[in-house]
């Protein structure tokens, strides 16, 4: 069955791409070519291709947390983010994402198919210096993240089909809402004035409440206490991961500017602030100094800062890092382990990393740094309406992607097991699921 559903896939992809220019009708470009900012056009070429570096050094970083018999398995389910997600956005997502509003929740894809109407001489309208077309793609790189990111929580014990049919599912009806709801200028939420400046909402809280519900609906591995098989391929993954969140970051200022290099320098304290108040944690709390600790807490300080890193000033971010590793440390080591089985923490690191970073954004947005805040700037400023939207965003994003996501691990586990048999679990999924080993 699986074999004719992948080709009736392959084929309808074949024969709608063949045939699109008759059957799409193509959106007419403007008379006036928009003119574009080549430094503008350049650093964005250049951010995209940092974000998707993100992917594979996640794949690393997830890889060398796993047992051995498991790092091709979780490492390849990275990767293959980057494939299923890239034709997902090209042919409808995109348009979901950033397409007309349909009620400020969704976008109307048709406009979109297949990228129609997404080209070099049109532009996005929040970044009007660049190509419609790198905007498009810069964004596609986000997505690809974003489910990559849920697979730490089930690791060592999914079905690898079950989980490229949850990315799609999980792309289709939570990420492109969200992205829409969030930055799209008729979004419920860009409305409200929540501020997420390159993905707290729409990555990292989708994502670590994704990855708790998987983790639950899963329940528990066999041997939940396992020897990390490369806390090298940790290392590595952590400094791709940390290289690109520079893409992700800066690159949202969508231009080369001086706020692309605000956001440039908060990532980068951030990032250094978390990792330092994870191991100086570890220590006070007794145990060693671990380079796996040390690269879980620049991860985090990633997290953290991303919503804010267009919005709030260097100090400030230096902060949100120091607070962010505290808290998520302190989340790790209190979390119900021996009852939910998140194996590699992502809820404790993206999920509750996201929501401290947003919460924090309502706290430090400045006006001075980023125009765009207006008057209603963060709390320590004297005007709570930006934390109290902040807040209802927050709640709002919670409630929705674990329900969400709960749902659509329902559906797939009736259509297809999401968990392998614990004979394949045993023999380990490099095995049982690729036939791969090392």
């Amino acid at each position: 069955m699986r074999k004719i559903i992948l080709s009736v896939i392959l084929i309808t992809i074949l024969v709608l791409t063949f045939i699109s220019n008759f059957i799409i009708a193509d959106n007419p470009i403007p008379a006036e070519a928009v003119k574009f900012d080549t430094g503008d056009t350049a650093w964005m070429i250049v951010a995209t291709a940092f974000v998707l570096l993100m992917t594979p050094g996640l794949g690393f970083f997830y890889g060398g947390m796993v047992g051995k018999k498991n790092v091709i398995s979780t490492m390849l389910q990275s990767f293959m983010a980057m494939v299923i997600v890239t034709i997902l956005w090209t042919v409808v997502a995109f348009g979901l994402a950033f397409g007309p509003t349909i009620g400020g929740i969704i976008g109307n894809p048709s406009y979109n198919l297949f990228f129609q109407g997404v080209g070099t001489n049109t532009a996005w309208s929040l970044a009007p210096t660049i190509p419609f077309i790198l905007f498009a793609l810069f964004q596609a790189k986000f997505a690809i993240i974003t489910p990559a990111l849920i697979t730490g929580a089930f690791a060592e014990r999914v079905r690898f089909w079950a989980y490229l049919l949850f990315m799609v599912l999980f792309i289709l009806f939570i990420y492109t809402p969200l992205a829409h709801m969030t930055w799209h200028p008729d979004g419920i939420f860009f409305k409200m004035g929540v501020l997420d400046f390159a993905g707290g909402t729409v990555v990292h809280m989708s994502a670590g409440w994704a990855a708790l519900a998987g983790a639950i609906f899963l329940g528990k591995r066999k041997v939940q206490k396992v020897n990390p098989a490369r806390i090298t391929y940790v290392l590595l993954g952590t400094g791709l991961l940390w290289f690109g969140w520079f893409g992700f970051n800066a690159g949202s200022a969508l231009g080369a500017n001086g706020l692309a290099a605000q956001a440039l320098g908060t990532t980068t304290v951030a990032a250094a602030a978390a990792a330092m108040a994870w191991v100086f944690l570890d220590k006070i709390l007794g145990h060693k100094l671990s380079a796996l600790g040390a690269c879980i807490g620049a991860v985090v300080g990633l997290v953290a800062i991303t919503p804010a890193a267009g919005f709030v000033s260097i100090s400030h971010a230096i902060f949100i890092g120091l607070f962010s590793a505290i808290v998520s440390n302190l989340v790790v080591s209190k979390f119900p382990k021996g009852k939910i089985d998140d194996a590699l923490d992502v809820f404790a690191c993206h999920g509750v990393g996201g929501m401290v970073g947003m919460l924090l954004t309502g706290v430090f947005a400045s006006k001075a740094i980023n125009p765009a805040v207006g008057d209603n700037q963060g709390l320590i400023f004297g005007t709570p309406t930006l934390f109290l939207n902040q807040l209802t965003a927050l709640v709002v994003v919670s409630i929705f992607a674990f329900v969400a996501s709960y749902v659509l691990f329902f559906i797939v586990n009736k259509i297809t097991p999401l968990r392998v048999t614990e004979e394949k679990e045993d023999l380990g999924l490099d095995i049982s699921q690729h036939g791969e080993f090392l």
